[in-house]
């Protein structure tokens, strides 16, 4: 098993204010995940650190491109990552029962003897977010040489045969009525 390295950030010795941080994400980062929906990934998340006396308030915004597979065909895309996420992180005596009581998952508790803050499941959870929803060709690219004619034809097949048993469903019930 490959251990990433730890992103963190040891905000103790940081003044009052915003910092900037930068990290560059590959597919490396993501080998200890079992499962994802994307490979080839190369993403930037750009981090907005606002020290305050007791708590933090992060901004991460991130940027980059990934490979998808097309929800259509299965041809492989390569699609752009965008999305910001904002967390506030408190700090408490009690971090372990504050986190299992709080319902907002953009509030995140430490012991106010924490020095660092680890960043791995936040950006790990951010960049899998910011993977597009929908994830089809463009106009440009389907049905062309890149798209899986296999699939396309097989799904061309299964809608023929939907609309021939829906329409046949709509006047099943009124046959009792055809010979009276």
């Amino acid at each position: 098993m490959i251990k990433r390295k730890a992103i963190e950030i040891a905000f103790v010795g940081l003044k009052p204010g915003i910092h900037e941080f930068t990290y560059d994400i590959s597919d490396s980062f993501f080998a200890e995940a079992s499962t994802r929906e994307f490979a080839n990934c190369s993403a930037t998340v750009k981090l907005q650190l606002d020290k305050k006396s007791s708590f933090l308030l992060l901004k991460f915004e991130v940027g980059g491109k990934a490979d998808v597979g097309c929800d259509r065909c299965g041809n492989q895309l390569t699609k752009d990552l965008w999305d910001e996420f904002n967390m506030v992180v408190k700090m408490v005596e009690n971090p372990e029962e504050m986190n299992q009581l709080e319902e907002d998952p953009d509030v995140f508790y430490i012991s106010k003897t924490e020095s660092h803050i680890y960043l791995n499941e936040w950006i790990f959870e951010f960049v899998s977010l910011s993977v597009p929803v929908q994830k089809l060709c463009t106009a440009e690219e389907f049905g062309g040489p890149k798209c899986n004619k296999e699939v396309l034809e097989k799904l061309r097949q299964m809608e023929a045969n939907e609309d021939a048993n829906n329409a046949n469903a709509i006047w099943k019930g009124l046959e009792k009525f055809k010979d009276n």
